[in-house]
């Protein structure tokens, strides 16, 4: 692409994006020291991800979703995930009227545009699956009937360590829908002392505005797909994705015996489309090596599963990404 080329997706981008300092201002009003989550919350919206959240109560997940959720205005749904959640309560049932004898839909709170499917791991995997085809195809089957899901439509779920009690893993297949993996630690002093300083009341108010309307994060969308990505780019994330599931052809040869299953085409394209949005929130037209790093653990954090040989080296999925992007040549 020419430079005349770049510089018109720059000035576009800068325009487009004019909402995003704005809608992290009024996140930051609410959440302290959870800048990595909120950038990467944005970065699901834009890319039209759906975003799983990991990390111990207490860490303001769920309130940072909320938070968003209601600093756009659009519809939202928080659907609380307990063990004795059935697939009808989450994607709705058809309702039978005897006077009438015929059966009416009754939709349920999964018909919205932001969804929060909070401590997600809490439920069966029954109910988990029940949201698989709402996220991957944007619709719903109820009885014989099909129904599209509205536009925005993006699930943002949380989820406790998988060693706290009463959890139950996600299946791999939903989990690689999830475009998005965060894993949350807890504030450093500094940060903490500014939560005290601000949420230390007990009738403490917290007041989100409404500064983004539906149609903005829709054509940001569009501006985020025009966003430029070299040829080089391109091979650099191939490179890293199939050193996932090939390990020997990148001189990575005592990591074969450590991944269980590599990422899945699906993690390439994420990928892609994770970076471009990266760049579109640091106000760029184009995506970088370093953008592909910044947000490549996100994207594959999950998707990589390691073995046995692993778990007994004490060597987690994060360790394999962080040694394949350490490894890989970057253009």
């Amino acid at each position: 692409m020419s430079y005349g080329g770049i510089t018109a997706i720059n000035d576009k981008v800068k325009e487009e994006g004019a909402f995003v300092n704005a809608l992290i201002t009024e996140m930051r009003r609410v959440i302290v020291g959870q800048d990595y989550m909120v950038q990467r919350l944005l970065v699901g919206l834009l890319a039209n991800g759906h975003v799983l959240v990991e990390g111990v109560p207490g860490l303001a997940k769920t309130l940072s979703i909320k938070t968003l959720s209601e600093a756009i205005k659009t519809k939202f749904q928080r659907i609380q995930f307990t063990p004795d959640l059935l697939p009808a309560d989450l994607i709705g049932t058809l309702i039978y009227n005897p006077k009438e004898g015929t059966f009416a839909v009754k939709k349920g709170p999964v018909f919205a545009n932001i969804i929060l499917a909070d401590e997600i791991n809490r439920a069966p995997a029954k109910v988990q699956s029940a949201l698989l085809e709402a996220m991957q195809e944007r619709q719903v089957t109820i009885g014989d009937s099909t129904y599209k899901m509205d536009d925005p439509f993006l699930v943002m779920a949380t989820q406790n360590p998988l060693d706290q009690e009463g959890t139950y893993p996600l299946p791999e297949a939903q989990l690689d829908r999830f475009m998005l993996k965060l894993n949350l630690d807890y504030p450093g002093k500094d940060e903490e002392l500014t939560i005290l300083r601000e949420m230390g009341f007990t009738d403490k108010e917290i007041h989100v505005s409404a500064v983004v309307k539906p149609e903005d994060i829709v054509r940001a969308r569009k501006t985020v797909n025009e966003i430029y990505m070299d040829e080089k780019i391109e091979k650099y994330i191939i490179d890293i994705v199939f050193a996932t599931r090939n390990p020997e052809e990148y001189k990575l040869n005592d990591m074969k015996d450590l991944i269980q299953c590599g990422a899945s085409p699906r993690a390439t394209i994420n990928l892609a489309i994770a970076s471009k949005a990266y760049a579109f929130i640091n106000s760029r037209g184009y995506v970088t090596p370093q953008d592909v790093k910044s947000i490549g653990m996100d994207v594959l954090r999950h998707r990589v599963i390691v073995s046995y040989e692993a778990e007994a080296e004490e060597m987690s999925s994060e360790d394999v990404v962080k040694r394949i992007f350490d490894e890989v040549e970057v253009p």
